[in-house]
């Protein structure tokens, strides 16, 4: 697949993903918009101290902990959706985590009953949009 760019997570494990697939020396741009979702203080911790499908839902009115909010996530990510639109880039790999894959689904999809802990991309599972 040819692309323009790549632009990926600061995260270490997209990082070192990008840089294994990047075999035709391609720029690479770390963006802060497209980290993984922050855990806050449940990071560490086993899934079962949340109910993972209320964790991901995008109506919830729960807040687990000090962990980032599901609606500023997504708001998070659609912002850096909404620059990328300006670019003038043809085809961008963007190399991130499941939680992003998830946002990018709203975004693209649409957000439907709110309910997004099946609706993310597996490892190095690949999709494709249009901007």
């Amino acid at each position: 697949m040819d692309f323009d760019i790549i632009i990926s997570s600061p995260l270490n494990s997209t990082k070192y993903t990008a840089e294994i697939i990047n075999i035709n020396s391609k720029k690479i741009i770390y963006d802060d918009r497209i980290k993984e979702r922050s855990c806050g203080d449940l990071s560490g911790k086993p899934l079962e101290v949340t109910n993972r499908e209320e964790y991901l839902n995008y109506n919830t009115a729960i807040q687990y902990g000090t962990s980032e909010n599901i609606k500023l996530f997504f708001e998070r990510v659609y912002n850096f959706l909404d620059q990328l639109k300006k670019r003038s880039y043809e085809k961008v790999l963007i190399v991130a985590h499941s939680g992003v894959s998830k946002a990018f689904s709203g975004y693209f999809e649409g957000i439907q009953d709110g309910k997004f802990l099946n609706r993310g991309l597996k490892n190095c599972e690949i999709k494709e949009y249009t901007l």
